[in-house]
């Protein structure tokens, strides 16, 4: 007998085929028990009709409990008021594993025991089509730059030093050796681009921050192109492109989980290019102009962040924060050295950044001053140096969270369900 996927069903119409899956839901009436079916690609109303099956699999249908994992053999028909428009008339039922009482029931849960609970909280219809978005989000991802030609280049995960700041590192042993879990791959995506030209890499990044905002997990996923021979104006270009193409497709291919989230697609749909682009200086002036107590030079929170975002209708780049407020890897703009040639990608409707990029320092000299004046151990980084000893070049990215952009495609108040099992300031399990 045919095993079908219910994602597939439409195409076996008038087929007698096989199901495998687990209970979602029933209910019954007289000689009829309505079982709803889901397999992990949809779910599929299947109706047990009395005289269809032997009296022991009637029985058995009545008294299988939520998540209970079975086989069904039936044939399919059409049905208009099916939410796929078709369901299962069952000829035979089989119970692989029975059940225990299932501890997500429909009454109100909190999020504490949601998320201790989260290996089961995935199988819940509004998980399935959170972490299907996230899916495609992260293949259209990788679609883009493979379809411009970029390499991926895999970054390691333990690191010798730090890339994002020396506070938010999370230390462990390497065979005697203090290691560090990676904050990004970025300098390593940088010895790919002198290789290669362009290239990305896509993995998990660490951040040790004592955090308990909406925005913020320990571990995250992050993307991050590395072009030789471009500049601020061809990195912002090119965050621009890459946001409407993910945006765009998402939308096209998830309309159905969005809705299903109660999204409100519109704000999606306006994220066309060109997007706004304001200077930090322009940003500051806009604060002000909300009533903002805030001096020059200062970096941006939330708070900062969604007001900005708030006076446009699409992401916004904001360009040429103060020096200070960067990296020690940003190149300073040579007709004001007070700012770094910098972007960071600000999402509308209160979800702040989303991609943070910029030029790099391509100067030897010049980046051995800013190593030192971070008080880095160069000798972690001479490798990192090395690449300006031969052939240097000016060079630019970025990096985009996945997490963050999940979110604020589905419209989530908070990152820990964009993620299969979310690792937060005091949650390590499940």
């Amino acid at each position: 007998m045919t095993w079908v996927y219910i994602e597939d069903i439409a195409q076996h119409e008038g087929q007698e085929v096989t199901l495998k899956g687990w209970l979602y839901n029933k209910r019954s009436s007289g000689k009829l028990h309505f079982l709803q079916i889901r397999d992990g690609t949809g779910v599929l109303q299947c109706v047990v009709f009395k005289n269809d099956v032997s009296p022991e699999q009637f029985a058995l249908a009545d008294h299988i409990t939520q998540e209970s994992s079975l086989a069904v053999r039936g044939s399919v028909r059409a049905d208009s008021r099916a939410p796929l428009g078709y369901e299962l008339s069952v000829k035979d039922l089989q119970l692989i594993q029975l059940a225990d009482p299932y501890p997500i029931t429909p009454k109100e849960h909190g999020t504490a025991f949601l998320l201790d609970h989260r290996h089961l909280w995935l199988r819940s219809s509004r998980q399935h089509a959170i972490l299907r978005v996230r899916s495609t989000i992260i293949r259209s991802c990788r679609d883009y730059f493979d379809g411009k030609g970029f390499t991926l280049i895999d970054a390691p995960i333990f690191t010798p030093a730090a890339c994002e700041g020396t506070t938010t590192l999370f230390a462990t042993d390497y065979f005697g050796e203090q290691a560090y879990l990676t904050q990004s791959g970025q300098l390593y995506a940088e010895a790919g681009a002198f290789g290669f030209g362009k290239v990305y890499c896509f993995g998990p990044t660490f951040r040790a921050e004592k955090s308990k905002t909406r925005r913020h997990l320990t571990e995250f996923w992050m993307i991050e192109p590395e072009v030789a021979f471009m500049d601020l104006a061809g990195d912002m270009d090119l965050a621009e492109d890459f946001v409407a193409y993910v945006v765009q497709r998402t939308l096209r291919e998830r309309r159905r989980e969005l809705e299903h989230l109660e999204r409100d697609l519109a704000p999606l749909e306006r994220v066309q290019k060109p997007f706004p682009r304001i200077a930090y200086t322009e940003a500051i002036e806009l604060l002000r102009a909300k009533t903002f107590t805030i001096e020059w030079g200062a970096d941006f929170g939330g708070d900062e962040e969604t007001a900005i975002s708030s006076a446009f209708d699409r992401p916004v780049l904001v360009h040429r924060y103060p020096v200070e407020c960067k990296a020690f890897y940003m190149k300073a703009d040579p007709q004001d050295p007070r700012l770094a040639l910098c972007v960071d990608v600000l999402a509308p409707e209160g979800y702040g950044e989303i991609i943070g990029g910029g030029q790099r320092e391509d100067d030897l000299a010049t980046l051995e001053r800013k190593i030192e004046a971070h008080r880095l151990p160069k000798d972690a980084f001479a490798w990192y140096l090395d690449l300006r000893c031969y052939g240097s070049v000016p060079h630019a990215g970025f990096g985009m969270g996945i997490e963050r952009l999940v979110a604020w495609v589905c419209g989530l108040h908070h990152v820990r369900e964009t993620i299969p099992f979310p690792r937060l300031l005091e949650r390590l399990r499940p």
